[in-house]
């Protein structure tokens, strides 16, 4: 029996279409994309294959919500040619290398790097000009200390962290939920979010850079980004403070959402990842197609996991590059795998129900 690299569940409604009429590109209205930095890396390989085939089989427009990594592996799509897009960002981020001991002001540098080569101004007028891949971008806008720039930012986050620990509602007295939407959306889907104050933002080719950097900016780690054009004043941050893995109410998308993760469990916020009883069940979800590396993938990589954060400070940046690499090379088993299911039908065997 060959080894199953890959886990797909499906709420009720995903689920019940799948059995039906299989996995098309023409029910998927929906793609979501999490926080994560360098644990995207294993997912490459599908994006390969979502970018550059699956979704060239359907006419109709595609919605992307994305948060940090999530936003920025989707700023592949829109640009002339997604996969080679999405390639240089895999390149240009799993190369990247820092001194002995970064400070902010270098990483940010370096992000700013990275971002005017990935997405420079032609790719954004590409991406907001055309109309098949609508991008949708969650960013936070800080409030009190967490908008600061100096050592008063950790009092803020702490205290934020404190206040979501009690309950996730009262992380909107720190952060606003900030939508910036491509402007051929309304966005519609985002009015059902009431855990949080939220308003939405369009998108242009005068913001669409420092959202997308903004959305990746993690608290004392990069620089925020200030005073958006188009959006109120005030400091941005990472979207996955809000947003992590996302836990929001999709039921106002008609059709499919197809949510390729890293990680078997879904941590709503930043600040969640150590709350064992908070993680998304899918119990609202029941149009969602989610799918992630299984167990045995994560064991056969490198250290048996799958790339993070830690590793720029654990792994000597060689072994690091080569590591992370490696793994990007790994999760072109996922796409493979999912492209085999698709074509051969056995995708319906293959997804679980998600209750």
């Amino acid at each position: 029996m060959s080894t199953q690299w890959l886990q797909i569940k499906a709420g009720r409604k995903a689920y019940e279409r799948i059995q039906e009429s299989g996995f098309n590109a023409s029910d998927i209205e929906l793609v979501l994309g999490a926080s994560g930095g360098p644990k995207w890396f294993v997912l490459q390989g599908l994006d390969r294959f979502l970018f550059g085939d699956f979704f060239h089989r359907t006419e109709r427009s595609i919605k992307l919500l994305g948060t940090s990594a999530g936003g920025w592996r989707f700023a592949s799509l829109g640009q002339l040619d997604p996969v080679a897009a999405s390639d240089l960002f895999a390149r240009l981020y799993s190369h990247q290398t820092y001194s002995d001991k970064p400070d902010i002001a270098e990483i940010t540098r370096e992000a700013k790097k990275l971002l005017a080569e990935y997405v420079p101004d032609t790719a954004v007028q590409q991406i907001i000009q055309q109309g098949k891949f609508l991008h949708h971008m969650i960013v936070a806008r800080c409030q009190g200390l967490t908008a600061v720039e100096n050592k008063l930012q950790a009092l803020g986050l702490l205290t934020s962290a404190a206040a979501n620990t009690l309950k996730r509602e009262w992380l909107g007295k720190f952060y606003q939920r900030v939508v910036f939407h491509h402007p051929q959306s309304d966005a519609a889907f985002t009015e059902r979010w009431c855990d949080l104050p939220t308003i939405k933002v369009p998108l242009s080719t005068d913001n669409f850079q420092d959202a997308l950097l903004a959305t990746g900016s993690i608290p004392m780690v990069l620089d925020g980004v200030r005073d958006i054009a188009g959006a109120p004043a005030g400091m941005y941050r990472d979207g996955g403070i809000t947003d992590y893995h996302f836990d929001l109410d999709l039921t106002g998308i008609d059709d499919l959402v197809l949510y390729p993760h890293f990680h078997r469990e879904v941590v709503p916020g930043w600040f969640d990842k150590h709350i064992k009883s908070r993680r998304s069940t899918g119990k609202h979800w029941p149009n969602v197609i989610f799918m992630a590396p299984t167990r045995e993938f994560t064991e056969s990589l490198p250290y048996g996991k799958i790339p993070d954060r830690k590793d720029f400070a654990n792994i000597p940046a060689a072994e690091r590059i080569q590591y992370w690499t490696h793994s990007i090379k790994q999760g072109q088993r996922l796409a493979e795998q999912l492209h085999e299911w698709i074509e051969s039908g056995k995708i319906r065997e293959k997804v679980q129900l998600w209750t």
